[in-house]
């Protein structure tokens, strides 16, 4: 189809489907390609372009002075004949013509609009891109397109699959489909999709592919059996497909015979609009279909022109009114004399040329779903506006070397390349159209739902979009509400190998398998993992522990001898109790300090026991309660000392009862003047200094203090009083049980001597008790975790306490009390008498 002009750009278009081949031996007449099977939608797209000149040429805007014209060639579905048309295209080209001479042969090109295969595309521009003659095609999409390094001069008006890449992830994170299968031709468009969707998703972390199946060529019933088979059993409910419609009839031939269901489809752009395969027999395995399309555009005025288009009688034999012709016939169902297609020489009305195009149902008059032909309206206007930018250069202001300008008369291609870079117009539809560095246009796909209607009817309807713009990445919208999910619950299928591992997990991989393919092992203790999918767990501070469900770390259980515990209730009960039973003892002696027993038993070191055994019941309070500085410096001295006072009160006592019963013999009684009243209060005084000296140097040299001990339980804080110097705490103790063992020792030698009240065995009694008690303590004590210990040591000091106590003081108090017959001095004296 020709159309003369100033300028003339080239188009290459599938008007048919197939194409013979002439016989090419050396004996044989020479012939050319013949091609049949009329494909009215390439017969539409080529008009579009035709359509598009005229406008331009209309427009006293654009290209003002200069009228456009076309030369569009049919490439019948071929690489030679597409890659023929092309050459013959461009060999019209002289090295310099004049508008205003008349040209002899075929007019020189200024730049291609075409083709729609990628794979004659790549041929074609690898040849054109070494002259630089400018080729912007509509329905290449092949990635490797994009490498201006090969393919220096090529643009097009349609997103490189790269992008529909990207879209068609963009989707499966959408739906949170992580496991999927992949279906590609065996072509250029196929592979390079593979290679492309391969590396981007696994970039990109969305998911796996749990196959990857190259469809064969042509019919391969065992091949397609046994992709159809690979389906059939992977768990992958999401098959994604980057073929061509031929290829998609023999795959979907075979999973009719298999009965696979319940797959949702993912359609590239090249079958996403495929009528032939939305049919009754397919909608049951085919419904529901995502699918990438082309970006639905709509030109205004396309549907008169079409509808001029008419064959003219009078040059039946003109190529272009043959192709009217084939057109006329495929949509009458007639045939002119000859037929033009050759189909219906064998009968059928004639075709009159008067037919009504308005009144017939025919694919070039629907306008209303335009994808193809708007990429065809945009490649020819972006070659308008590059060649009206290059006329509108200013001599002196141009941007080649010496500021100059191209013109027509000495126009090289590669100047008309700089232009078509530099392109940037809005269409009237409202999109803009411009390439970035590699010959890309801006990408916008619409997201197709392929729908079932109750009445059995088929719809493609339009449910989202992807668009990038030259500052913002990818964006995908889509109204799920609008989409029919082709399964009994209505909704998006699940398709994982794994499914996502909850919080308080982590992501074990399966050797050998896909990383999508995992288990989830519950994070260890003191762990988290606080995100789903987590690939490791993240430890918890110290002083925070993982909870039940390992998704949250929490504080750690704070644990020490509290007085709300009922350990440390009992211990405070017993505590309190035997203060307030030294205070009824006390004030028993006190009131009865006139009797004979109180006076013969040294009534003041008596009180002072009292007092300090009251001293041991309190200082055990010291060990209850939220360890503090000031508690665990004051616990053990107060214990230390009070013990001290206490078992040197015993020791003065013992050695009182000595000296007056050897003061009683004769010449003893020098004995006594050792012990009188000052000097058993100085000795007490003495030795409690001492042990006041050991604990001020143990306070000022290592000082106890309080301690986090996470030793002990993972998941708790131990709060305990850390001795600080174990020299210090082990002296502390070893002399309290130096004077302990010395009470001991001299009270058992005073136990047999003769008195009615020999007080001397019930100090023996009490001082076992109290060795028996601390000896106890030591290994109970060091084998004790945590509280446990200040439990142990405040049990030692209450039951040695009370053990004193009772030991000491109950005799006394029975015979104060019940007895008082016996509290004279002739029954204390009468047993020494009758003796």
């Amino acid at each position: 189809m020709h159309k003369a002009g100033d300028v003339v750009l080239g188009g290459l278009f599938q008007v048919h489907f197939f194409s013979v081949f002439p016989d090419l031996s050396f004996t044989s007449e020479p012939q050319e390609t013949s091609c049949h099977g009329f494909d009215v939608l390439g017969f539409r797209q080529a008009q579009t372009m035709a359509f598009a000149i005229n406008e331009i040429n209309k427009n006293s805007n654009l290209l003002p002075n200069v009228t456009l014209g076309y030369s569009l060639y049919d490439n019948c579905v071929n690489l030679g004949v597409g890659f023929r048309a092309a050459l013959s295209l461009i060999n019209g080209q002289e090295e310099e013509f004049i508008l205003q001479e008349s040209c002899v042969g075929a007019p020189p090109v200024l730049g291609i609009v075409g083709d729609s295969s990628s794979t004659r595309t790549i041929a074609i521009s690898t040849v054109l891109g070494l002259y630089r003659v400018p080729m912007v095609s509509y329905f290449a999409t092949c990635s490797c397109l994009s490498d201006r390094q090969k393919f220096p001069s090529f643009f097009r008006t349609i997103p490189s699959d790269a992008f529909q890449v990207q879209a068609m992830i963009q989707i499966l994170k959408r739906f949170g489909w992580t496991w999927a299968g992949l279906l590609v031709s065996d072509d250029d468009y196929g592979l390079h999709a593979a290679r492309s969707f391969q590396a981007d998703l696994a970039q990109s972390g969305g998911g796996c592919l749990a196959y990857l199946e190259v469809l064969p060529w042509g019919n391969d019933p065992v091949e397609l059996r046994r992709i159809v088979d690979i389906m059939r059993k992977s768990t992958a409910r999401v098959v994604i497909v980057f073929a061509h419609q031929s290829h998609m009839i023999g795959l979907m031939e075979e999973v009719v015979k298999q009965n696979v269901t319940g797959h949702q489809w993912i359609a590239s752009e090249a079958w996403t609009a495929a009528a032939v395969l939305q049919t009754p027999d397919l909608m049951p395995y085919l419904g529901g279909t995502l699918g990438i399309a082309i970006r639905r555009g709509e030109i205004l005025g396309l549907k008169d022109f079409l509808l001029t288009t008419r064959p003219d009688l009078h040059y039946n034999n003109s190529y272009e009114n043959n192709l009217v012709n084939q057109f006329w016939e495929h949509t009458f169902q007639c045939r002119f004399a000859p037929s033009s297609s050759g189909w219906m020489d064998g009968g059928g009305a004639l075709c009159t040329g008067e037919e009504d195009l308005e009144n017939v149902e025919t694919e070039l008059m629907d306008v209303s779903n335009l994808r193809p032909e708007y990429n065809v309206y945009k490649a020819v206007y972006a070659l308008a506006y590059a060649l009206d930018d290059m006329l509108q250069c200013v001599p002196g202001r141009g941007p080649f070397s010496g500021r100059s300008c191209a013109t027509l008369q000495g126009l090289e291609l590669w100047q008309l390349v700089h232009y078509l870079r530099k392109v940037n117009f809005t269409t009237p539809f409202g999109d803009q159209v411009s390439f970035d560095e590699n010959g890309d246009a801006l990408p916008i796909y619409d997201i197709m739902n392929w729908q079932w209607l109750p009445d059995g009817r088929t719809k493609v309807q339009t449910v989202g979009a992807v668009k990038k713009s030259a500052f913002t990445s990818e964006k995908l919208t889509i109204d799920e509400d609008k989409i029919f999910w082709n399964f009994q619950s209505k909704e998006p299928p699940r398709s994982v190998c794994s499914e996502s591992c909850p919080l308080g997990t982590r992501i074990a991989r399966k050797k050998g398998q896909p990383e999508c393919c995992f288990d989830c092992i519950l994070c260890s203790e003191g762990k988290i993992s606080n995100n789903t999918d987590s690939t490791e767990c993240t430890s918890c501070p110290e002083d925070f522990w993982s909870n039940p469900q390992r998704d949250h770390c929490v504080p750690k259980k704070i644990e020490f001898l509290s007085y709300h515990e009922p350990l440390g209730i009992c211990l405070t009960i017993t505590s309190l109790l035997g203060t307030f039973i030294c205070a009824v003892v006390l004030g028993i002696f006190i009131y009865h300090s006139s009797t004979p027993l109180v006076r013969a038993n040294n009534s003041e070191l008596s009180f002072l026991l009292l007092i300090s055994l009251k001293l041991c019941f309190l200082c055990s309070l010291l060990f209850i309660g939220r360890p503090r500085l000031w508690t665990c410096q004051l616990r053990h001295a107060a214990f230390g000392i009070s013990f001290v006072l206490c078992v040197s009160c015993i020791l003065v006592k013992t050695m009182v009862v000595l000296a007056v019963f050897k003061a009683s013999k004769p010449g003893g009684g020098a004995s006594l003047k050792w012990f009188g009243a000052m000097q058993q209060r100085g000795t007490v005084l003495v030795l409690t200094s001492i042990q006041a000296a050991i604990c001020t140097t143990w306070l000022v040299t290592s000082s106890p203090a309080p301690h986090k001990n996470t030793q002990y339980h993972n998941d708790k804080i131990v709060y305990e009083c850390v001795v600080g110097s174990t020299i210090g705490f082990a002296v502390l103790l070893g002399y309290i049980g130096l004077l302990a063992i010395l009470s001991f020792l001299l009270a058992f030698l005073a136990r047999n001597l003769p008195d009615n009240f020999n007080e001397a065995k019930f100090i023996t009694f009490s001082m076992l008790i109290f060795c028996a008690v601390w000896v106890a303590f030591v290994p109970a004590y060091v084998n004790s975790p945590g509280k446990y210990a200040d439990a142990v040591e405040v049990f030692a000091i209450l039951a040695s306490s009370f053990g004193l106590l009772v030991a000491l003081f109950g005799p006394k108090c029975y015979i104060i009390l019940l007895r008082p017959e016996r509290n004279t001095k002739k029954a204390i004296m009468g047993r020494a008498i009758t003796k």
